[in-house]
């Protein structure tokens, strides 16, 4: 039962963001929510930062919706494999000036959630097809860096 709800709060985070209702995260994610991928480039590391992130992501890409491909729970887990799409209509800190192109790429997003809400947030995605279908610049790795 317990993998169940943990499943339809990752659901309806989803549809939450397909639908553009950022008011309704509250319901799916807890305030504290720590997102160990960052979103947005340069998006601030500290608990529920998330939110922020899903707010300029929804600015940067309309539409943007995610199909849930796939979904397994286990325990406090919840594992979706999922396809992303969108539109590049507003302004991203990667890429300030909006390309107007669209993107299609898969992801693995893996949630902890606990007592019904998202505590933690991990994904992986085709980053590079995202990159060449928007037109955008591959990040440099830093020299000093490396």
């Amino acid at each position: 039962m317990v993998d169940d709800n943990n499943k339809k709060a990752v659901l309806g985070f989803f549809e939450a963001v397909s639908d553009r209702r950022l008011e309704d995260l509250p319901r799916f994610m807890a305030h504290d929510v720590v997102d160990h991928n960052k979103m947005i480039y340069g998006e601030a590391d500290e608990p529920g930062a998330a939110f922020e992130g899903l707010r300029q992501q929804l600015v940067a890409f309309d539409p943007l919706t995610v199909r849930v491909d796939e979904l397994v729970g286990e325990g406090d887990r919840v594992v979706a494999r999922v396809t992303q799409r969108g539109v590049h209509r507003g302004a991203h800190a990667r890429m300030p000036e909006p390309t107007g192109r669209s993107f299609e790429n898969e992801a693995i997003w893996i949630f902890t959630v606990t007592e019904g809400k998202i505590t933690e947030i991990r994904a992986v995605s085709d980053r590079l097809g995202l990159f060449l279908q928007l037109g955008w610049k591959w990040p440099q790795a830093d020299q000093e860096a490396v």
